[in-house]
């Protein structure tokens, strides 16, 4: 049986005024940005297949399309409605915590942002990723991730609150992230119409001759050079980074490696 595509959504940037302005402590719960909320659902697909790829190839798209249905590599995205703010801009409504809203994520991972709080990631050491113990061997030299990164303020919350972590998870320090490709769904032609093919776990890179046929779910990107810590190794560094160097003659201070 194939299953129906989960609800992805299109990329909807926000105005500068829309921007999420971070967790306070007034808040009543640290719930992260992208997390789907209950009430946000798939869309009605329009789905339909078009010849307009190079080679007369059918493409994938909206019969109702957007500029906004499509990312900065091509891909078609689904769609997903969203619920209404909060008073510190965040979504409302119940979190359904092993899922995320794909546009949401599409946000932070397009433009490397805070999965929690939607502000610039990039931290003095680097980009930080967080995944769980058994997600990944020890031996591995290529790391994809569809998680978009965390800032320093919220890494140690994240860790502790989030299931999937344990208050254990694999810190992944890196330098660079580039895009890699996308999570999503095979889409072909037959009888019915438009109808889903395939749902694979891995990510379609971008230039992929499927590519035309996919619908997109999350973005993933690839960690090229990063190094691999404890939380409890990370936020040592962070601390050492922040605190203040004592007056030390003949002495030149280093910041830690990214």
């Amino acid at each position: 049986m194939i299953a129906s595509p989960l609800p992805y959504s299109p990329y909807r940037p926000r105005s500068t005024r829309e921007k999420a302005s971070g967790v306070s402590a007034t808040e009543p719960s640290l719930i992260p940005y992208v997390t789907l909320r209950e009430g946000e659902e798939a869309a009605p697909a329009t789905l339909a297949f078009v010849q307009e790829w190079p080679g007369n190839r059918l493409r994938l798209r909206y019969t109702d399309k957007e500029p906004e249905d499509r990312d900065v590599r091509g891909a078609l995205w689904g769609r997903c409605s969203q619920n209404r703010r909060d008073q510190w801009n965040m979504p409302t409504g119940k979190p359904l915590w092993r899922l995320m809203h794909p546009s949401r994520q599409r946000e932070c991972m397009q433009t490397m942002r805070c999965q929690v709080c939607v502000q610039p990631a990039k931290t003095p050491l680097g980009y930080i990723f967080l995944a769980g113990p058994d997600d990944y061997t020890p031996h591995e030299s290529t790391i994809v991730t569809a998680q978009p990164p965390m800032c320093a303020r919220h890494v140690r919350a994240a860790a502790m609150l989030c299931p999937h972590l344990g208050g254990r998870p694999l810190v992944f320090l890196a330098e660079s992230a580039p895009l890699y490709g996308v999570h999503g769904t095979v889409y072909g032609y037959g009888q019915g119409g438009v109808h889903a093919v395939d749902q694979p776990d891995f990510p379609l890179r971008y230039g992929d001759p499927d590519l035309p046929v996919f619908l997109a779910s999350q973005l993933v990107r690839r960690l090229s050079v990063f190094r691999r810590l404890s939380l409890a190794e990370l936020l040592a560094e962070l601390t050492a980074f922040r605190a203040p160097v004592p007056h030390q003659t003949g002495s030149v201070h280093a910041c830690p490696a990214a």
